[in-house]
């Protein structure tokens, strides 16, 4: 299967527990002391690393560490945005498109005159 094509799902796995790891104790831990927290967003970001690791060394085979950071961030937007609308009821505003189209833009520039999974 395609190097880019693994890490892209491998990252999108591990960004789910990251987004997990980092934000979800402020709803379900925020009753509890912040070390209680500390050490169950620990324990998710375990996971995270378990996939996160091998994702980016298979993807650096094929791609930059710029380009891999990018694709990093671009997951992050893509995973966070559903998060915070769905697990926090916050509102969806207007600047997660305006932050979407400035990845996009990056991305254009990082990935231009490349082809992917050459």
């Amino acid at each position: 299967m395609n190097r880019f094509v693994v890490t892209a799902a491998l990252l999108c796995c591990s960004n789910i527990f990251m987004t997990l790891a980092w934000y979800g104790h402020l709803r379900n831990l925020s009753h509890k002391p912040w070390f209680v927290a500390a050490l169950v967003s620990w324990g998710i970001a375990l996971f995270e690393y378990l996939l996160q690791v091998p994702a980016n060394r298979m993807g650096h085979a094929v791609m930059s560490v710029a380009q891999l950071k990018l694709l990093q961030e671009v997951i992050t937007l893509s995973v966070f945005v559903p998060f915070s609308v769905y697990y926090f009821k916050e509102r969806m505003s207007i600047d997660y498109l305006y932050a979407g189209l400035c990845l996009l833009g990056a991305v254009f520039f990082l990935f231009r005159g490349r082809v992917l999974g050459a």
